[in-house]
């Protein structure tokens, strides 16, 4: 036992030795250690060049839109902040189980561009009242009907979607004359309102 004592401090030195030498502060190209650590700012400045792009694409589809919204900053809108909780119990529980719809901010230029959206919908939507119709309209006014949701609701027929690269939610119903609202997306996800509670 005392012979491989010796010796197995001698390999476990080896072994040690052979990482140490063969690699150690290099990098290899491709891997996760090639570039430094990403900063908040980085993030940041990705995410503004990421939401330049889309609204660049959105201005290419929608050239109409865009020149409505050209001079709209991207900055918070005056919609009126949410109310402080209600003092009323009664009320603070109906507005607890109602949270669900709640929808996030908008700014000014995102409002712009979906009223601009509604309006633009709303025109094209006359003399529409069956949702093959509705999906055959709003394809030609460049929305795609794969993307949006159509429904029943009391009677007529509804419909959500998202705008192509701009953001907004328009919702909308066949009725006579068709009406259209844009909103932002729910907090829950995505632009249809979501059903119940809790």
């Amino acid at each position: 036992m005392k012979r491989l004592a010796p010796a197995l401090t001698g390999v476990a030195a080896v072994l040690l030795a052979v990482p140490l030498a063969a690699g150690c502060g290099t990098v290899v190209a491709g891997s996760p250690h090639d570039s430094p650590t990403r900063t908040a700012p980085d993030v940041a400045a990705d995410h503004e060049a990421r939401v330049a792009a889309a609204r660049a694409a959105h201005d290419r589809k929608f050239p109409d839109v865009a020149k409505v919204c050209a001079d709209v900053p991207a900055e918070p809108s005056g919609e009126p902040a949410p109310s402080a909780e209600p003092t009323d119990p009664w009320a603070r529980k109906v507005a607890e189980n109602n949270a669900f719809k709640a929808q996030a901010p908008m700014d000014a230029d995102a409002r712009c561009r979906g009223d601009a959206h509604a309006r633009r919908i709303a025109g094209g939507l006359e003399g529409v009242h069956d949702e093959q119709a509705l999906r055959s309209a709003l394809d030609r006014l460049g929305y795609p009907p794969e993307s949006m949701e159509v429904y029943e609701t009391g009677g007529a027929t509804g419909f959500t979607f998202g705008v192509p690269d701009a953001g907004p939610c328009v919702t909308g119903t066949l009725t006579d004359p068709a009406t259209v609202e844009a909103h932002s997306h729910y907090i829950e996800g995505g632009c249809m309102e979501p059903k119940g509670g809790h």
